[in-house]
C-alpha cells in the first residue's frame, strides 16, 4: 500500500513495514541529506553547507552557492533520508529557502527508525555499535568541531572547508549503511516480489572521488554583526562606558569583570560584591550588564526549593523557555545549582540600582551564538579571536584572559546593543528582561524625558512646557494621590511626602515607576515629572535605554524659597518641606542626570534651555517625529 504524501514513516512506530518497503523499493529516487550549521539554534544560526547523496553521487552546497541544484534534486526525489532531520535539518531548510524548498513526500528519519530496531543515541554511536567505519582521519570531528571548521574557513583556512565537507560526506554515506542494517534488523523485506536496493553499495566509489573546489567566501558578507564600528557607529553605544560582569554564585570564586569604554576593553577578576561595587563606582559607567538571572519566575517568592509556590510556578522564567525553544541552551534560573547565583545577582542589582546605576541582565552564551562567535566551550582562543575580529580592543588580545573575563567582555557588549537600541528584551509578567542582541532597532520616534529637582526649582513648570509641545505628561505624585484617595486621606504636600516615603520603603520605587508609566502607555513622547531617587534614574534607563533623557533642574535656595512662599503651598514651611525624607537624595540625581539646567532667571530662559536639551537628544538618538 502506498505511503501518503507528507508521511514521516520513521516517526510512526506502528507504520506498516509494507509501506516502508514500497517507499524504498527499487526505482524510487531516494535522497540522503545532512546539513552543517553555525550552531544548534534554528532561530539564530545559519546553514554552512548542505551535503546530499542521490543517484549514487554525493553533492554539496556551500553557503552563498546557487541553491538550485539542491532544490531541484529535493523536488525530484521520492524519499528523503536524514538523521534527526525532523527536528533539525528540515527546520533549517525551511528557514533558509522558505516556499522554494519542496520536501519529498516520504521522509525517513533514521533517528526514529533505528530506535524501532533497538539502536538508540546519536548517529556516531550507532555507527560504532554497527561497526560502520567511514571516518578515517576525521575521528576527532563532531558537530561542535564542525562549527569551528567553518570559522577557520571564513578566516582563510581553505583546508578547514575540505575537512568539513569530508565530515559531512561521511555523515551522509554512513546513513546509507545504517539504513541497510536497520531494514535488515526489522525484516522489512518479507515479500519476495518487493526488492529493496543495497543503499550502501556505492560508498567505496563515492569515497574514491575528489572533493569539489569552491571559491573563497567573503567573510564580512556572511556575518550579520560585522564589527563594532558598523554596528554601533552614530549611536549612544559608540562611546558609552559599560561594565560587564560574568558573575559566579559565590564570593569565593572569581567573577569576570570588564569596563568597555567604546570598543576598548579593560578586564580583571573580582571576588566580593563590595569589590565589584567599588569598581563600578570608580568606573562611573552608563550601564552595568550582569551575566546572572536578575529576577524570579512569575509567581515565585524566593529562590529556594522550600518556596511553597515552587510546585505551581516551577523554576524557569519565560525568557529561558523562549531561548530553549529557539535552540539556545540555557539553565533554568532556579535549578538547584543556579539558586546561589540568582540570589547573588538579584542582591547585587538592587544595591547598584539604589545608587542610580542602570542594570540589565545578559547571557553571554546566547549573545555569542547570535553574533556567530564560538562560545568559551569551543576554546578560549576562538572566543578571544571572535571578540577581537568584532573590533573589541585591549590587552586581552595578545595577553592572558580567563574564560570568565572574556564572557564579561561579551556581557558588556550586550550593553552596547542595548544602548544602540539593537536588542530584544525577553521577559514575562513580573519578570525582569533578559537582553539579547537584535539588529532590528527599537522605536526611533520615542523619547522619554525625566525631570528631577528640589522643591520649587521649576521641574513641574518645565514638564508642563514639554506637555504643551506634545509630550504626554505623567507625575509621581499622581500615583501617590491615587493611593491617598484609596486610604481616604487629604491631598496636601505633607501627606504626599509621607505616603511617598512609605511607598518607597514598602512597595518599592520600581513599583511606583511602573505605575507612573501606566498613565502614558502607548505614547512616543513622554515627560515624567518628579524623579526623587537614584532608582528612578536607573529604572528609566533600563526601560528605555538611550531613548531616556534625564534633566535635572536646579535653582539657588533663596530663589526656591521665594517661589515656594509666593505660591503659599499650605502650612508647611519651606525649610521643613525641603528636609523631608523623600527630598533627601535629590542632590544625587543631579550627579546622575544627562543635562543640568539652572533655573534662576525668567521662564523664557528655562524654556529655551529645555528645548535645546531635548532637540540635542533627539538629534543624537535619531528621533524622527517632530515637536509641535
Amino acid at each position: 500500500m502506498p505511503v501518503a504524501r507528507g508521511t514521516s514513516i520513521a516517526r510512526k512506530a506502528t507504520a506498516p513495514d509494507r509501506a516502508i518497503s514500497s517507499a524504498l523499493s527499487e526505482g524510487a529516487r531516494v535522497l540522503f541529506l545532512d546539513i552543517e550549521t553555525t550552531g544548534l539554534s534554528w532561530f539564530y544560526d545559519e546553514i554552512t553547507i548542505v551535503g546530499w547523496l542521490v543517484d549514487g553521487e554525493y553533492k554539496v552546497m556551500v553557503a552563498s552557492d546557487d541553491p538550485r541544484p539542491l532544490l531541484e534534486d529535493l523536488a525530484a526525489a521520492n524519499v528523503l533520508v536524514t538523521f534527526n532531520g525532523t527536528l533539525f535539518d528540515l527546520r533549517f531548510l525551511r528557514k533558509s529557502f522558505g516556499e522554494e524548498v519542496v520536501i519529498p513526500g516520504v521522509h525517513v528519519d533514521l533517528r526514529y527508525l533505528a530506535r524501532r530496531a533497538g539502536y538508540s543515541g546519536g548517529q556516531k554511536s550507532i555507527e560504532r555499535e554497527l561497526g560502520i567505519n567511514l571516518r578515517d582521519g576525521l575521528e576527532n570531528i563532531d558537530g561542535a568541531a564542525a562549527v569551528l571548521l567553518w570559522h577557520d574557513y571564513l578566516r582563510g583556512d581553505d583546508r578547514a572547508l575540505d575537512s568539513l565537507i569530508r565530515y559531512n560526506r561521511s555523515d551522509v554515506l554512513a546513513m546509507t549503511a545504517i539504513l541497510d542494517h536497520v531494514l535488515s534488523k526489522l525484516e522489512i523485506q518479507r515479500d519476495f516480489w518487493l526488492r529493496l536496493p543495497i543503499f550502501g553499495a556505492e560508498i567505496e566509489r563515492v569515497l574514491g572521488k575528489s572533493l569539489p573546489v569552491f571559491q573563497k567566501l567573503a567573510p564580512a558578507d556572511d556575518r550579520p554583526f560585522r564589527n563594532f564600528d558598523s554596528t554601533f557607529g552614530g549611536s549612544a553605544a559608540f562611546s558609552a562606558r559599560i561594565v560587564g560582569i560574568d558573575l559566579t554564585g559565590s564570593e569565593r570564586r572569581g567573577s569576570g569583570w570588564c569596563l568597555l569604554d567604546g570598543a576598548a576593553a579593560e578586564i580583571s577578576t573580582k571576588f566580593t560584591d563590595d569589590e565589584m561595587i567599588n569598581a563600578v563606582i570608580a568606573a562611573r559607567p552608563d550601564l552595568v550588564s550582569i551575566d546572572s538571572p536578575l529576577s524570579l519566575p512569575f509567581g515565585r517568592n524566593s529562590v529556594s526549593d522550600d518556596d511553597p509556590t515552587r510546585a505551581e510556578f516551577g523554576i524557569m522564567r519565560r525568557c529561558e523557555r523562549t531561548l530553549k525553544r529557539r535552540g539556545i541552551n540555557v539553565y533554568p534560573s532556579l535549578l538547584p545549582s543556579m539558586q546561589g547565583l540568582t540570589h547573588r545577582g538579584m542582591s547585587l542589582a538592587v544595591r547598584l540600582r539604589q545608587m542610580g546605576f542602570a542594570v540589565i541582565e545578559s547571557y553571554p552564551g546566547a549573545a555569542q551564538d547570535i553574533m556567530g562567535i564560538p562560545r568559551k566551550g569551543a576554546g578560549i582562543e576562538y572566543l578571544k579571536r571572535g571578540l577581537a575580529e568584532f573590533g573589541i580592543r585591549g590587552p586581552y588580545v595578545d595577553g592572558q584572559a580567563s574564560h570568565d573575563e572574556l564572557d564579561a567582555i561579551t556581557a558588556a557588549l550586550v550593553g552596547s546593543f542595548f544602548l544602540a537600541g539593537k536588542y530584544e528584551a525577553l521577559c514575562g509578567p513580573t519578570e525582569g528582561a533578559l537582553i539579547v542582541p537584535d539588529l532590528k532597532s527599537s522605536d526611533e520616534t520615542m523619547l522619554v524625558v525625566g525631570i528631577s529637582g528640589h522643591i520649587s526649582a521649576g521641574k513641574t513648570t518645565g514638564a508642563q512646557m514639554l506637555e504643551s509641545r506634545g509630550f504626554a505628561y505623567s507625575r509621581f505624585s499622581m500615583v501617590i494621590d491615587d493611593e491617598i484617595r484609596a486610604m481616604g486621606g487629604h491631598l496636601d504636600r505633607k501627606t504626599r511626602q509621607a505616603v511617598g516615603d512609605e511607598i518607597h520603603h514598602v512597595k518599592g520605587q520600581r513599583w511606583l515607576c511602573e505605575k507612573v508609566l501606566e498613565r502614558v502607555v502607548g505614547r512616543n513622547l513622554v515627560v515624567i515629572d518628579g524623579l526623587r531617587f537614584p532608582e528612578d534614574h536607573a529604572f528609566f534607563i533600563e526601560t528605555f535605554g538611550s531613548r531616556f533623557l534625564h534633566v535635572h533642574i536646579q535653582a539657588a535656595t533663596d530663589v526656591r524659597r521665594s517661589r515656594y512662599e509666593a505660591m503659599k503651598q499650605g502650612a508647611v514651611l519651606f525649610d521643613e518641606a525641603d528636609r523631608q525624607p523623600v527630598e533627601a537624595k535629590i542632590h544625587l540625581l543631579g550627579e546622575l542626570a544627562h543635562v543640568i539646567v539652572t533655573n534662576d532667571g525668567p521662564i523664557s530662559d528655562l524654556e529655551e534651555k529645555l528645548e535645546l536639551a531635548v532637540q540635542t537628544k533627539r538629534k543624537d538618538a535619531g528621533c524622527q517625529s517632530q515637536l509641535s
